[in-house]
């Protein structure tokens, strides 16, 4: 990997992907002491004393008596234990707003009287820039996170490192356990003493689950019937309640019920109880007293005995199922009639249930079960001949059909009582401990009787033996033999005086006693029994132990002379056979009379002479015997072999196993054999037995026995045997094994048992208090005195291995044997009396083992490097060889072993040549085992062993991984790294505290300096950030990690482990973080020294690295959709660099990010301040490309976002965008889309799931503790965190940008950048406080950066800090204006105008107000009001006109936001949105830019309405705007002089006029910019501007434009574009003559409060062509109603004035009329052609009759009219549609007035009708018809008649009657040309005859008429004024303004 920084020259150069040789550990340490006494730096250069301790941790005994073991001695080694102490998150509340934000508008709002955030203070004091930043930085570091990745745990981590999992402690095994208590057991009738069993069964299986537990509820009354035969009751017998145990629950087991007492004939004793009921006893009495009468003398007589009565059953798991959902002690109604309460706790005494069901049972655990309380009220009777354990399980299968056939007994009532038990006995009455007082009533442990085998080991006493007679057949036997008992003893001898007090009492009786008798079946000669003896079996067994039958007929009836009992016969079982307990199924021949002497050695299958027989000595007595022993192991093979072992501890010679006698001189052979042989031994036994097995396999390795004077080496043999057990373990008990395939049986011996043998069995091992004999087990432990804040007593136990593995390996070929032949020491035998250590003697055996063997050990590699880590640290405790130096404590050839050990698991990876695709599961499992394996035992290795030779092994197994060139082993690199790097001390490890010289460096002491930062600036800075030859060799770990790191990484280096070894590092990093042994920053700081390099490396990484700065989220990225368009994708980064095709995951990047910002935060800043200024400009940049992508990635999302993820549907279409980009761009290539597919069921380590350490998601306590859905809480929690984590990650960002501005100032911009992409993204508030102090501080010290060279990044810097004053969060509001108004000031210092600052921040407005969704004008309001603030308080610049600058930008500013926010709430009232894009366009005055921005957008809304008059002059006036700074820019003759150029096409545009003070120059950077602002630009707009005037029809305006744009196109010589526009000239000058019709317009009055600050507003709105008065008004009425509703809105029918006090005040009132262009007589001379009378329109009128009296219309002589003239503030057409109506002027016309206008208006029209070119008849004679008609009301004539009969006497009307009499006569004149012959058709002559008719009578009527002249206006002394206007100076006018 080639880094852009050079190596330093001097040191020899070793690529990264070779490993370079450690520095000797122990020697550095000698050589290199240290120089601090004490502190927290001290303890980082070597482990403390107590590294390794032995503690005594005593064994929980649950009862009173030790077993077994009494105490664990546990030896810790070293392991990272770390918890996450994460600070108080709450103490910094999160302000992200993520409240939605509504929209209002006030367009009247006083920003003077609204309310300011708080000014910051001393913000306006001058302070030296220095104070400053010392300021800031206190600030900025206060209160801040102290770990990093508290706020960042890892995604696939449980752990932040590798550590071992402690083992459970051996213990008794339980299943789930139940506690039953019987409360009350009653009939309706009580006549004798009743006795009751349970017991579980399991029909499935129809086995019996459990011992009996036999309880007594007779009261004290009842019981005394039976006083003369009850012996003094043992507590223990008076137990009633019960604990079981179930190991495999299942759906078929069942609570059985057997009550037993003595009478006759089984229905003969159930009759009473069926037929009498308890209300009944009064009636009863008498047979009732008879019936207890009897009952008391059988009890007298019999009460010995007992006989079957009754039974019931409970289907167990119906209860359960049925409970667990009911409340608490409810009563259960289950159907099943019965008497007793039951009462179940599924965890009692916090025992742990082992949670194991078979594949095939459905689910019936009882860990959710809640205690409850049941009523049973069925019994069943039993019947005499149905007694079989078969004959049960049919009755049970039978009860669980609906019908049963079974007979029932009364139901009888039950009283429950709620009590948890307080005391137990265990099954062999040990008490539980605690167990205060003996004398309260005890809860007895029922012993389960598992249906399957149970592989837990014994760690308990237990010997104990159930005999369980059946059956008895004596139909063949004669004489009297019915009423059959069977006494069962125990005895240990032949004389009845040696019958054992062994045998378990039943209830109300003594613990133990002699004899039991089972129960009597009344007159049965073949009975079948259901009772179960229990014996304790005596610890050593002899031959004359056994078991004696004696079969007794009980005489029911007293009869005289006749016996109770009579013995009819006598039967027995020896115990031991061949020196092995007898157990299982018995048929024995029973004899009539007492066995003989010395029977009890003999079977009696035996024919004994002389002896007689039941039906001739065939087997009448079917009895089964089984043993609960943790004494007899009950296998051949186990027993043989544990026989000869005693037999060599205790010299017996010779001895008998079975039937053969072993000699002394054979024993070797037999041993051996039996060694051998133990692997047919059962693994249920060998489970049991394990830690016994081990122990003595354990002993014969390490202390050879002598055999007839010879030492017998048997390491081989016991090694082998011991590798078969592991193996067999492993591949049998899959499902018991940790998190790291650890099989828990074995990691437990490991932990808790084993232990080094004694050298001398006489001799106690040393050490406090010894560990000699057998009462301890030897573990390992962390020394107490230790830090308890390290956590270390959740310690493990050592070396632990891959999970994953279960293959096998291939046997070593001749290069294995090769390396391992010299390391073969001398043979046992040539060593006599010589006692091996474990450890050495298990590491030979290992190396020279072979086939098979090596085999197997590799398979489990872990155990035998477990055994071997805590052999060598027993062995040093024991020795007290714990404080000698490491390089003494081992032999050489232990050493070598070791080293051949290393290169053997080597060879097993080369041969196996591991690889995914061709490869099946199981061989890459044993090849991640292997690695794993030996990865923890070098970790181990590192706390006991020469440190130096333990990396050497590290270096030679890396180097030999790399010499395999097989990229899948590079996970297997990175396992192995992080696993040897989760070594508790690895930071000691890695000699944090040495600086970087050379190994031969002439003054090492110097080296070893403590004091970093003194000797830091001489040393070569760069030597700590790159990775170095003396980096890699004294920080060896770490370069390690860094170089795996660095090389895959490299974007030319294949492999796809990018996600692990970013997570190696990642957990490293965490660790260090969370470890409070390097709180203290400075530790801190060296630790970060180790990682320096990682900031080159990510720096490197960068074009790899995840995007977020392009992260959306619905849509396909900008990367995809250009490879989908075949194009090649764009540059979306900040800084000139392309992004590489493997492009890291987002969760990788992430992760390699928040370990770059650990080091940033943790490391010295003089050594970063010093690398920065070492940094090219370049090399800088890229580093704040970095820092930018890291604001991007920690961007707090919010809880919405965590919302979305939590959704399955997210992550599924997630998942399928992802793998639709990668197929779209090439990433997965076919090979690997195959190795994916294969390896997808089984989660290699190799494949996608890389991330994933080991198979988690295999294991069940990782799919339970992952759950799809999280609470809300979690969501809000997961939230916080999300935001406390971006805030720390900006803040060590702003920290690392400070110090780069103190580093270089080149880069300023850049700083910037990052700075200012931090404010774009969604920050806290106390971030965005130290961001805006930061940029406050570089602004202060570099302004011509900002207002000269990043003038870019200025108006970026507006637009954020006026984002962040429309905050919600006051403080951010309050630090945001203090910014801005500080930006305005220094802008001002620097040249007494900020100018710039006014145009960013008004084109910032602008952006804002447009883009943001969810913005809020209030807040925004409140900061500007805290600007206005600030520039009244400014008393420096009071006298200067920077406050008045300040105000009028303020104002403007609030203009432009009121509008924008109006314009929202306006999108469907055209007219209303037009006028405000107009306003704000207004706004932009002086930001010429923004200000054809709007413009542009007016003509495109316009556009979409076909108002493309309206269109065209905005583009004209955005003409205008660039012509003017055109003009500014450069003087060319051929362009136009400004805006003055323009104004032939419309007066509006001299608005354009660039003659502010304000206005900013356009040659200023950033100004004018646009790619309108050019010569090319000017022309497009006149092209667009001449398109849409054609396309209005104004041909005439399209003519003025080209005359613009015509000199333009000259000056360039553009003959193409000439011929083109004259083209179009001549298209235009064409269509001229043809018919147009332009606006037609309204005057529109608005009035009544709902309009808001249009009220009493008249504006003249411009509608299309041949728009109706109706059209309109039902426009603006259907719109206004819609928005104000229907009943609020009235339209104002007539145009008269508006009296406001008539009005509705909660209405809306429109006054609409129709108005006309309105054009003096001077103006009538240049408007000519119907263009010139619709264009440039500024006055209009319309016309009102009244009359004197307040009617509208009257007589003629009455009819006065109203003419209002209307003058707009701009002329149409316009930049908008509607114009504001700026001035109103009056005019009165008198009646002759009216009359003369309606004359001329007729004559117009007739000789408009004349003068038509063709003639229209028709039309000519309509408009006869209404001038000449005599019929026409109001007509000419009545005209005449009424204003000309008569010459008026006022004077002052002479003119308008001469006038109107000159009128008439022009009419008349009009009249006669009419007469066309030509045009009259033959259906029209006679319509025309009368025309001529009516016009000949109008003729004669008028000319007396029009012939009268008034003589006074023909006097020649009268002067005559020439008057302009001859109604203007008469008529009455009225002005309103």
């Amino acid at each position: 990997m080639i880094y852009f920084w050079q190596l330093t020259q001097f040191h020899r150069q070793v690529p990264l992907t070779e490993a370079v040789e450690p520095v000797d550990f122990e020697e550095y340490l000698i050589t290199h002491p240290p120089i601090i006494e004490s502190g927290p730096l001290r303890d980082l250069i070597d482990f403390p004393p107590d590294d390794i301790e032995v503690v005594y941790t005593p064994r929980e005994c649950p009862t009173g008596r030790p077993s077994y073991a009494s105490s664990f001695v546990v030896c810790l080694v070293p392991d990272l234990c770390f918890s996450f102490f994460q600070d108080d998150l709450k103490r910094r509340s999160m302000s992200i707003d993520d409240t939605p934000r509504g929209s209002w508008a006030c367009s009247i709002f006083d920003l003077k009287n609204s309310v300011p955030d708080a000014v910051l203070p001393h913000l306006l004091d001058r302070a030296p820039n220095e104070e400053i930043d010392r300021h800031n930085e206190e600030h900025r570091k206060s209160h801040r996170h102290r770990e990093l990745f508290a706020l960042h745990p890892a995604l696939d981590e449980e752990e932040p490192i590798e550590r071992h999992c402690v083992p459970d402690v051996p213990k008794e095994h339980f299943g789930q356990r139940l506690l039953v208590k019987c409360l009350s057991l009653k009939f309706e009738i009580e006549i004798e003493p009743i006795f009751a069993c349970l017991a579980l069964y399991d029909v499935k299986e129809k086995r019996k689950i459990s011992e009996n537990f036999f309880f007594d509820l007779n009261s004290e009354q009842t019981k005394g019937m039976l006083r003369p035969h009850i012996q003094t009751a043992a507590i223990s017998t008076l137990a009633r309640s019960a604990i079981f145990s179930i190991t495999y629950p299942s759906q078929d087991v069942f609570l059985v019920i057997q009550k037993v007492l003595q009478q006759g004939d089984i229905g003969e004793c159930a009759e009473p109880y069926m037929v009498f009921k308890e209300s009944d006893a009064a009636k009863n009495k008498e047979k009732l007293d008879k019936l207890r009468s009897q009952s008391e003398q059988f009890c007298t007589r019999l009460g010995r005995y007992r006989m079957p009565f009754a039974w019931t059953a409970i289907h167990l798991m119906n209860i359960v199922n049925s409970a667990g959902s009911l409340e608490r002690d409810t009563e259960l109604e289950m159907g099943l009639p019965g008497s007793w309460s039951e009462r179940r706790n599924s965890s009692i005494g916090g025992r742990r249930s082992l949670e194991r069901t078979t594949s095939g049972d459905e689910s019936c655990s009882l860990t959710s079960f809640r205690p409850a309380t049941l009523t049973v009220t069925n019994f069943f009777k039993q019947e005499g001949d149905r007694l079989s354990d078969e004959d049960l399980y049919k009755f049970l299968a039978d009860m669980r059909r609906p019908s049963s056939v079974l007979r029932r007994l009364r139901p009888i009532t039950v009283w429950p009582e709620k009590q948890n038990p307080h005391y137990c006995l265990t099954p062999d009455l040990q008490q539980v401990k605690p167990y205060p007082d003996s004398r309260v009533r005890p809860t007895r442990e029922i012993l389960e009787f598992p249906p399957r085998d149970v592989y837990v080991p014994n760690t308990t006493y237990r010997n104990l033996l159930y005999v369980n007679p059946h059956s008895l057949n004596f139909a063949n036997r004669q004489g009297s033999a019915r009423n059959i008992t069977v006494k069962v003893q125990f005895m240990n001898g032949e004389d009845p005086n040696n019958a054992m007090p062994v045998i378990f009492g039943k209830s109300s009786c003594g613990d133990y006693t002699r004899e039991a008798y089972t129960a009597v079946v009344y007159h049965t000669r073949s009975p079948d029994f259901h009772d179960e003896v229990k014996i304790k079996l005596p610890a050593s067994l002899t031959d004359h132990h056994h078991v004696l039958f004696t079969f007794y007929h009980v005489s029911c009836q007293q009869k005289q002379n006749t016996p109770l009992e009579t013995p009819v016969g006598y039967t027995w079982i020896p115990m031991l056979q061949n020196g092995r307990l007898r157990t299982g199924s018995f048929c024995l021949p029973v004899s009539l009379e007492k066995p003989p002497q010395s029977y009890s050695v003999l079977s009696p299958d035996v024919p004994l002479p002389g002896m007689k027989w039941v039906d001739n000595h065939r087997g009448v007595f079917n009895v089964e015997v089984t043993s609960v022993s943790t004494v007899h192991t009950q296998d051949q093979y186990l027993d043989k072999f544990f026989a000869l072992v005693h037999a060599l501890d205790e010299h017996m010679f010779p001895v008998r196993i079975g039937d053969v006698r072993i000699m002394e001189n054979n024993l070797e052979a037999e041993l051996k054999s039996s060694i051998a042989a133990l692997n047919s031994s059962q693994l249920e036994p060998i489970v049991r037995f394990l830690h016994l097995l081990l122990d003595k396999l354990v002993v014969l390795v390490v202390r050879p026995p002598v055999i007839a004077g010879q030492i017998v080496n048997l390491g081989q043999a016991s090694f082998e045997v011991m590798a078969s057990i592991v193996n067999r373990l492993h591949k049998y008990l899959d499902t018991s094994q940790d998190m790291h395939g650890r099989n828990s049986l074995l990691s437990s011996y490991i932990y808790y048992v084993f232990r080094l043998p004694n050298m001398d069995p006489n001799f106690p091992s040393p050490g406090p208090g010894g560990l000699g004999g057998s009462v301890h087990y030897a573990t390992m432990a962390r020394s107490a005195q230790r830090p308890a804040s390290l956590n270390l007593n959740r310690s493990r136990s050592l070396s632990n291995s891959n999970p994953d593995i279960s293959g096998t390996p291939t046997s070593p070929d001749d290069e294995v044997r090769s390396i391992i032949g010299s390391k073969v020491r001398d043979t046992p035998q040539t060593r006599p009396g010589i006692h091996y250590l474990f450890h050495e003697e298990l590491a030979l055996q290992w190396v020279v083992s072979s086939g098979s063997v090596r085999e197997g050990a590799l398979q489990q590699a872990w155990f035998f490097f477990e055994l071997m880590v805590k052999s060598i640290i027993h062995h040093l405790y024991f020795t007290d060889r714990l404080e000698s130096p490491r390089k003494n404590r081992f032999p050489e050839r232990f050493m070598d072993d070791i080293t051949a050990l290393v290169s053997t698991i080597w060879v097993a990876l080369s041969r196996l040549k591991p690889d995914p695709v061709f490869l099946f599961n199981q061989d890459l499992e044993l090849v991640e085992r292997l690695n794993t394996s030996l990865a923890f035992f070098l970790n181990d290795l590192l706390s006991v062993m020469d440190r130096g030779f333990v990396f050497s092994l590290i270096k030679t197994y890396w180097k030999q991984l790399y010499m395999l060139q097989n990229p899948t082993l590079e996970s297997l690199r990175l396992d192995l790294l992080r696993i040897v790097c989760s070594h508790e001390h690895y930071v000691t490890l890695n000699l944090p505290c040495s600086l970087l010289t050379p190994p031969a460096s002439p003054s090492p002491s110097v080296s070893s300096s403590s004091g970093f930062s003194t000797h830091a600036q001489d040393q070569k800075i760069a030597n700590m950030f790159e990775l170095s030859v003396p980096f890699r060799e004294q920080h060896y770990l770490a370069g390690l990690v860094l170089s795996e790191l660095a090389v895959i990484l490299d974007p030319e280096a294949e492999g796809s482990v990018h996600c692990k070894v970013v997570s190696v590092v990642h957990n490293l990093l965490s660790s260090h973080d969370s470890d409070p042994r390097y709180a203290d920053p400075e530790v801190k700081a060296r630790v970060a020294m180790l990682y320096l390099p990682l900031i080159g490396i990510v720096m490197e990484t960068l074009p790899q690295l995840h995007d977020f700065t392009e992260d959306g989220n619905s849509m396909i990225s900008q990367t995809v959709a250009m490879a989908i368009a075949g194009t090649s994708a764009p540059i979306s980064r900040p800084s000139s660099f392309l992004r590489q095709h493997g492009a890291f995951s987002a969760e990788s990047s992430r992760s390699l990010l928040i370990c770059l910002l650990w080091v940033l935060k943790n490391a010295d800043e003089c050594v970063l301040q010093k690398w920065f200024s070492d940094l090219s400009v370049s090399q800088l940049n890229r580093l704040l490309d970095m820092l930018y992508l890291c604001v991007s990635c920690f961007e707090y999302k919010g809880k919405k976002a965590f919302e979305r993820m939590n959704s399955l549907t997210f992550k599924k279409s997630k998942d399928m965008k992802v793998k639709l980009e990668e197929a779209i761009l090439g990433s997965i290539g076919a090979r690997q889309e195959m190795v994916r597919r294969k390896r997808s069921p089984s989660g290699s380590a190799f494949g996608s799931q890389e991330n994933l350490r080991w198979r988690k998601d295999m294991t069940h306590w990782r799919q339970n503790s992952e759950r799809m859905d999280k609470t809300r809480a979690e969501l809000e929690h997961e939230a916080l965190i999300d935001g406390n984590l971006a805030t720390e990650a900006n803040l060590i960002i702003l920290d690392t940008l400070e110090i780069i501005v103190q580093s270089k100032e080149s880069i300023l911009g850049g700083v910037l950048k990052v700075l200012l992409h931090s404010m774009a993204c969604n920050q806290s508030a106390l971030y965005l406080q130290h961001c805006f102090a930061t940029q406050r501080a570089i602004v202060s010290k570099f302004p011509e950066l900002l207002f000269e060279e990043e003038t870019e990044q200025c108006a970026d810097l507006c637009l954020r800090l006026l984002r962040n004053c429309s905050s919600s969060i006051g403080t951010i509001r309050a630090h945001a204006s203090a910014s801005l108004y500080l930006l305005m000031r220094q802008n001002f210092e620097i040249g007494n105008n900020f100018a710039r600052v006014k145009m960013q921040v008004t084109m910032s407005l602008s952006s804002l107000v447009g883009r943001s969704q969810n913005f809020n004008e209030e807040f925004l309001r409140r900061s500007l009001k805290t600007i206005l603030t600030y520039g009244e308080e400014d008393l420096e610049l009071r006298e200067t006109t920077f406050p008045d600058q300040v105000q009028d930008l303020v104002f403007n500013l609030h203009m432009i936001l009121s509008d924008t926010v109006k314009m929202k709430e306006h999108q469907e009232d055209p007219e209303m949105l037009i006028d405000l894009m107009y306003r704000i366009a207004k706004g932009y005055q002086t930001s010429p830019d923004l200000r054809l921005t709007w413009l542009q957008n007016m003509a495109g809304k316009h556009s979409e309405r076909t108002n493309h008059a309206e269109a065209a002059q905005c583009l004209v006036h955005s003409a205008a705007l660039v012509a003017e700074y055109l003009s500014m820019l450069e003087d060319r003759k051929y362009l136009p002089v400004g805006c003055v150029t323009f104004q032939n096409i419309s007066s509006n545009v001299l608005e354009e006029s660039a003659v502010s003070d304000d206005v900013v120059s356009p040659d200023e950077e950033g100004i004018c910019s646009g790619k309108y602002f050019t010569e090319a630009g000017l022309v497009g707009l006149l092209d667009q501007a001449a398109s849409s005037f054609s396309m209005a029809g104004m041909y005439e305006a399209v003519n003025e434009v080209y005359k613009v744009l015509i000199p333009i196109h000259e000056a360039s010589r553009d003959a193409k574009k000439l011929a083109t526009i004259h083209g179009k000239l001549q298209e235009a000058f064409g269509k001229i003559d043809g018919k147009r019709m332009f606006g037609t317009y309204f005057r529109v009055g608005l009035y009544g409060s709902k309009f808001g600050d249009l009220d009493e507003q008249e504006f003249v709105y411009k509608e299309p062509a041949i728009t109706k008065l109706a059209e309109i008004s039902h426009r603006l009425e259907g719109f206004y109603g819609e928005r104000y509703g229907e009943d609020q809105v009235e339209v104002i029918k007539d145009s008269n004035p508006v009296d406001k006090c008539k009005q509705d005040p909660n209405k809306a009132y429109v006054q609409i009329t129709y108005v006309e262009p309105y054009f003096d007589t001077y103006e009538m001379k240049d408007r000519i052609t119907y263009f010139d009378k619709n264009y440039n329109l500024r006055r209009f009128v319309y016309c009102t009759p009244f009359t004197l009296d307040g009617r509208a219309h009257g007589d003629l002589h009455d009819q006065f009219k109203r003419k209002t003239i209307l003058t707009t503030s701009h002329a149409f057409p316009y930049i908008k549609t509607r114009i504001n109506i700026i001035h109103k002027e009056e005019i009165i016309s008198m009646p002759i007035e009216v009359a003369i206008e309606d004359m001329q208006k007729k004559t117009g029209e007739l000789a408009f009708a004349t003068h038509q070119d063709p003639s229209d008849a028709k039309m000519l004679q309509m408009v006869l018809q209404g001038s000449v008609g005599t019929t026409v009301n109001q007509g000419p004539l009545e005209v005449a008649q009424v204003f000309l009969s008569e010459i008026p006497s006022d004077p002052k009307l002479y003119r308008h009657h001469n006038k109107l009499r000159l009128c008439f006569k022009d009419f008349t004149k009009r009249s006669i040309t009419l007469h066309v012959e030509s045009l009259i058709g033959p259906d029209q002559k006679e319509y025309q005859r009368e025309l001529e008719r009516n016009y000949h009578r109008l003729k004669e009527a008028l000319q007396p008429l029009i012939c009268r002249k008034i003589p006074q206006l023909y006097k020649p002394v009268l002067q005559v004024n020439s008057h302009r206007d001859s109604f203007s100076r008469m008529s009455l006018r009225k002005l309103e303004l």
